[in-house]
């Protein structure tokens, strides 16, 4: 005769066979997400372009690396070299582009200042996390990175336009 005990110890393992498979049953339904890598996304052409040029002299009514630039003439010069042709003044481009609201500004795109009491008489070139790069002014110099978070930029911006790609 089977004691009663091999039966008691046949009986538990069977029971705890059970209890691991459907603990394993339970956990293969179960999926995981995978966590979404992070995407950096290069820079556009134009905007590594526009930055192999910061320090290029400022000079007002220039618009080539050798002479300087000015900031449509920097704008201008920059894109002309992607093969898109701008007008040569900032109030002509943004006159002429189509507009972009504020919260979905791309590398790339152009943003625009009332620097002088006109609309559209400052343009720089939009990098990503606020950053633009333009020519400024005869005091700063050259061309440089300005973040859209400064309170001057932000008391002047006016607005972005989106070239043509």
């Amino acid at each position: 005769m089977v004691s009663l005990r091999v039966i008691n110890h046949k009986r538990n393992l069977h029971i705890l066979l059970w209890l691991t498979l459907i603990t394993l049953a339970g956990c293969s339904t179960v999926q995981e997400k995978a966590p979404q890598p992070l995407v950096i996304k290069p820079p556009t052409p134009a905007v590594k372009y526009a930055l192999s040029l910061q320090g290029a002299p400022y000079n007002y009514g220039s618009d080539t690396p050798a002479q300087g630039f000015d900031c449509s003439g920097f704008v201008k010069h920059v894109y002309e070299q992607q093969g898109i042709i701008l007008p040569r003044s900032a109030y002509d481009m943004a006159l002429s582009l189509p507009t972009v609201e504020k919260q979905k500004i791309q590398a790339g795109d152009l943003v625009f200042f009332d620097v002088n009491g006109k609309p559209y008489s400052h343009v720089g070139i939009y990098i990503k996390d606020d950053q633009f790069i333009h020519a400024p002014s005869d005091k700063t110099g050259k061309v440089l990175v300005s973040t859209l978070k400064n309170s001057y930029w932000q008391r002047h911006y006016h607005g972005a336009r989106r070239p043509n790609k």
